[in-house]
């Protein structure tokens, strides 16, 4: 009787954990299907999403071009962009990044294409192709008012050991680091932070484009623009190299903008003639 019982209570446990190995493998399977169906799903929306939408990588930090408003990004870029994706049949997005990760970005198929009141230059050109310019950006330099720096030809004079401020990666950067060297240059993350190395004494001059450095003058007290320019430049907008069809039909859109006075009247709203 003893022996029938142990039988029937171990008979019984199998049983149970039988049941129990079922219902919980049935339940994991539920999951994996359910965990397989939402990822198809996403898959989905992402592709259909790349066909609509343009990203655009650029860095908010560099007005009139892109800038912070009622936490927007709008600017030159952001508009002109904004209108090539209408004549494209896709919608615009923009990610903020670091200057420095915009090629890059748009090398690997990260972002579509970067505007970012960017310079065309033979460096950048090796890693992405350009479009047709759009403007024409100048390099000028920032001083205090009470500065002895009053011309370009200051910084280069025998003797010179100005420190230069400048926002890493750009134009400013890439020119004053040829011309006064490495160790005069000070590299900061965004326009602002050079500015304000620049107020509080820690460099000498800040170069950086025209049209942010006149927005950066008006905004700060105790330092000008000097009225000599340090470069002349041509904007594009880089797109990835083995992107030939985005390249064209950006540059066909350009094209219509420049045609039809859009492109003229974006870069008049942000910066009027001067009279």
């Amino acid at each position: 009787m003893k022996k029938m019982t142990k039988r029937l209570m171990a008979l019984a446990l199998c049983l149970i954990f039988a049941f129990a190995f079922t219902a919980c493998s049935s339940d994991k399977n539920d999951k994996s299907a359910d965990k397989d169906t939402e990822q198809t799903a996403d898959n989905s929306q992402d592709d259909s999403g790349s066909e609509d939408t343009l990203i655009m990588a650029t860095n908010a930090a560099f007005p009139p071009y892109e800038y912070y408003e009622n936490n927007e990004i709008v600017g030159i870029d952001a508009e002109i962009m904004a209108a090539i994706a209408e004549k494209l049949g896709k919608t615009l997005q923009i990610e903020d990044i670091e200057f420095g990760s915009i090629v890059a970005g748009v090398q690997s198929g990260k972002y579509d294409v970067g505007a970012a009141g960017m310079t065309v230059t033979e460096d950048r050109q090796e890693s992405v192709n350009f479009t047709d310019s759009y403007a024409t950006g100048i390099q000028s330099i920032i001083v205090t008012e009470d500065s002895p720096i009053t011309s370009v030809d200051d910084l280069s004079a025998d003797g010179a050991a100005y420190k230069v401020g400048v926002q890493q990666d750009t134009t400013g950067d890439i020119y004053s680091s040829d011309d006064f060297g490495d160790e005069r240059v000070m590299r900061y993350n965004k326009g602002a932070d050079a500015v304000q190395a620049l107020i509080s004494g820690k460099v000498d001059c800040v170069i950086i484009d025209n049209e942010p450095a006149k927005a950066f003058v008006a905004a700060n007290e105790g330092i000008k623009l000097l009225d000599t320019e340090y470069a002349v430049e041509d904007y594009a907008i880089c797109v990835a190299k083995d992107n030939d069809e985005l390249l064209d039909q950006i540059n066909d859109a350009l094209a219509e903008l420049k045609a039809d006075g859009t492109l003229q009247e974006i870069i008049d709203k942000y910066i009027p003639a001067e009279e």
